[in-house]
């Protein structure tokens, strides 16, 4: 008698499970990719981030027999694009993550319109890059231990250029504050060109900004380099003295980038990116780009790309408590 009762229960739970078996088989690695993929990149054209994803878009293009296409949506210091791909449901849609998306911008803003650790999928560390502390060749201080001396004898009046509130540049200000144990005076521009200008016109003292937007200043010797921001010496600049071995023992704040998809992708096609990206990462002509915009120690597995951003928020969350870092909404 409860036969049939029983195949009618069995009957509508298959039913209703059928459309989620068809999404899960959408991500799965045997059927992917079924289209164009779009890498969506938080900023605009020419940045570090849009960089990287133009240099790995055409291998990937290769590799997955699909045309993979670079989408800028700039906006929020890469919130809006993070969101974008947060509730995307095509599972063609990936980003270029960005410290901002996924590691300062949870700190700053507890509004955010995603959980930065359970709406993603993260596949794959491509790039970290120092940011480098750099003033005007006639600056009275040009050395980290007298730029400090000169803070504490003037606290409040040395100024510090960064690319915007908020932004990676001006949190590795807050933590060299912190650090050092000085008082100076944030000047927060529209990006890095604004910046640099008024740098090297002598408007402002000081910034710490991106190797790639700074090096050829450097190079020009429109600006001084006096020291970067990793914990070792960038091989980009060998003979550049990191703030760490300058007095400041693990001070390290980076900019880094990574390929992150939406939240429940299959396991196994998240091994496949990341075996794809790291694939491309090891071609000599991307090497070659990579080194160029002075990205480094990119690759790994995804797991551990997931727990170096879970480290970053950490990290983020407590210079931005410690140096009451507020951004205007």
């Amino acid at each position: 008698m409860n036969k049939p009762n029983t195949t009618r229960r069995q009957l509508i739970k298959a039913l209703a499970a059928a459309p989620l078996a068809g999404s899960g088989a959408l991500w799965a690695q045997g059927t992917w990719p079924q289209g164009p993929v779009k890498i969506v990149v938080g900023f605009p054209p020419g940045g570090g981030t849009d960089a990287l994803a133009r240099v790995l878009a055409p291998k990937l293009t290769t590799m997955w027999g699909q045309q993979v296409i670079v989408e800028n949506r700039a906006g929020v210091a890469g919130v809006l694009a993070a969101d974008v791909v947060a509730k995307s449901t095509d599972g063609l849609t990936l980003l270029m993550g960005h410290i901002n998306s996924h590691g300062i911008g949870p700190a700053l803003n507890p509004k955010m319109p995603y959980n930065a650790e359970t709406d993603f999928s993260p596949l794959a560390l491509v790039g970290v890059t120092p940011n480098v502390l750099i003033c005007h060749p006639n600056a009275p201080a040009k050395t980290l231990k007298d730029i400090v001396a000169l803070a504490k004898a003037k606290p409040g009046t040395l100024s510090f250029g960064s690319a915007g509130s908020g932004s990676a540049q001006h949190l590795a200000l807050e933590l060299f504050k912190v650090a050092a144990g000085v008082d100076v005076l944030h000047v927060p521009y529209k990006g890095s060109a604004p910046l640099l200008t008024d740098l090297m016109g002598g408007q402002i003292n000081y910034s710490f900004d991106t190797m790639a937007a700074v090096t050829p200043h450097v190079k020009g010797g429109k600006v001084h380099a006096v020291a970067q921001t990793r914990t070792k010496r960038s091989a980009s600049y060998p003979d550049l003295p990191t703030v760490a071995e300058s007095g400041y023992p693990g001070f390290e704040a980076t900019t880094w980038y990574g390929m992150i998809g939406p939240a429940r992708m299959a396991s196994d096609l998240v091994q496949r990116i990341n075996r794809d990206i790291n694939t491309a990462m090891a071609m000599p002509d991307v090497k070659e780009r990579l080194n160029a915009v002075g990205a480094e120690d990119g690759g790994g597995t995804a797991q551990q790309f997931a727990d170096f951003m879970r480290a970053e928020r950490v990290k983020w969350a407590r210079v931005v408590k410690e140096a009451n870092v507020k951004v205007d909404a």
